[in-house]
């Protein structure tokens, strides 16, 4: 350590001799001034070829000095700055809360609202690249110990999303589960300025319409409601997306009246309409307890409106559950 010491310390008190008499290149590194001009009006003709190999050797050897002399020391650390970091974030939730208001005060979106009026159909979600991939989680049975497994990738041509994976429904060995056998997609709950839960209106659409390519497997659509405060994490609304198998895209339209209302995936008695207004997640779910691969090609996830569907609601409580509700 202290011969490599004095080798860093020599290489300096040269470097620092010669700064006045070197300049930096942008391509080479190094090259002198004053002493290399000097240097070539003294040599003959003849001898011009090896004068210049020994300068491009002298200007190596101090290139390599100037890299040698500007290695960082291990004992350096990065300079972390708490109180920056939470300026930094404190701003850019400020930007995001006037983007917000601004949106506001020109229209729904931040659009028109007669644009928003005269709108019959509208793309929530697609996939074109990555970015469109990090809004959605993917969850399968293995958080209880299954064996299943899921992923998500863009496809080849970057125009659509590729779900796929093993469905196993062996139940785990733990002693308390039972069953077994899931594979679920999840879309992201919109977030907006200092973390606040957002949803989506839809409220003028009456049908959810997706563009897939699947492998024959029936899937569960689920859809979430924002209301934390009369509704539990596991209550949902659900309903039924069956796939064809082989090389050809299917349209699948299902009415916002047909979705009915689960916990923990057990239909209930009572049965209420879904609230349009206050959507905050999509997901899609296969067990079928069919052990094997399977996968599910999405292009689009959106909402339309439906001229032809007047149906309000497809589900009736029984007269005694009605006036229990009351």
């Amino acid at each position: 350590m202290a011969s490599i010491h004095k080798l860093l310390t020599g290489t300096y008190i040269h470097r620092t001799f010669l700064k006045s008499r070197t300049a930096l290149h942008p391509f080479v590194g190094i090259r002198f001034v004053g002493y290399s001009s000097n240097l070539q009006k003294q040599v003959a003709p003849a001898d011009s070829a090896s004068q210049q190999r020994k300068t491009e050797e002298g200007v190596q050897e101090h290139h390599h000095k100037e890299v040698a002399v500007d290695i960082t020391s291990s004992d350096k650390k990065p300079e972390l700055s708490f109180e920056k970091a939470i300026r930094e974030e404190i701003v850019e939730h400020f930007r995001r809360l006037k983007d917000e208001i601004v949106a506001h005060l020109i229209g729904p979106e931040g659009r028109p609202l007669q644009e928003v009026l005269m709108e019959q159909a509208k793309v929530v979600w697609k996939f074109r690249g990555k970015e469109d991939l990090d809004k959605w989680i993917v969850t399968s049975d293995k958080t209880i110990g299954g064996r299943s497994e899921i992923f998500l990738k863009m496809s080849k041509n970057n125009q659509s999303a590729l779900l796929y994976g093993t469905l196993n429904s062996e139940a785990p060995q733990d002693g308390n589960s039972s069953q077994s056998g899931y594979c679920a997609m999840i879309s992201r709950i919109p977030r907006g300025a200092f973390e606040r839960r957002l949803s989506y209106d839809w409220t003028q659409f009456n049908t959810l319409y997706l563009r897939v390519r699947g492998d024959g497997r029936p899937w569960m659509v689920n859809i979430k409601e924002d209301t934390e405060y009369i509704q539990r994490k596991n209550q949902m609304y659900s309903y039924f997306m069956f796939t064809r198998g082989g090389p050809y895209w299917q349209e699948v339209k299902i009415p916002f009246s047909k979705f009915f209302f689960s916990n923990q995936g057990r239909i209930q008695d009572s049965q209420y309409p879904l609230l349009l207004d206050k959507i905050s997640s999509i997901g899609f779910t296969l067990a079928d307890k069919v052990d094997g691969p399977f996968f599910l090609e999405i292009d689009f996830i959106g909402v339309f409106t439906d001229p032809a569907h007047t149906e309000e609601f497809a589900y009736e409580n029984s007269p005694l559950l009605q006036r229990l509700s009351r």
